[in-house]
């Protein structure tokens, strides 16, 4: 991942609203969520939540699916693991902090 898709998925996630928008489509994993479902349980009004998912989508971070009259939303773990790897790509002086799939930085 380059450089700007890293700063525009960081700033799209440096707003709370935004940020537990993405925590809970990660958490729902595959099956995602629909806006009502989201804005009923983060009390976040319908307008307010669509804007947020618009900017996460335009940093990559969500994706957008429509199933009949529903829209579907899923965090984009492709683009979440880019943003980490690329944060995480010289960490350790260069030496290697991953042990099967989780970072062990001792730096």
């Amino acid at each position: 991942m380059k450089e700007n898709g890293v700063v525009k998925a960081l700033a799209a996630l440096a707003q709370p609203s935004r940020l537990k928008t993405f925590r809970a489509l990660v958490v729902a994993g595959q099956t995602g969520l629909v806006p009502g479902v989201m804005a009923e349980q983060m009390d976040i009004p319908a307008a307010t939540l669509s804007f947020h998912l618009k900017e996460l989508m335009h940093a990559g971070l969500v994706t957008q699916e429509r199933n009949g009259r529903h829209l579907i939303y899923r965090a984009n773990y492709d683009v979440m693991n880019e943003v980490i790897a690329y944060l995480t790509q010289n960490c350790c002086q260069g030496e290697p902090c991953l042990e099967g799939n989780e970072l062990h930085c001792d730096c």
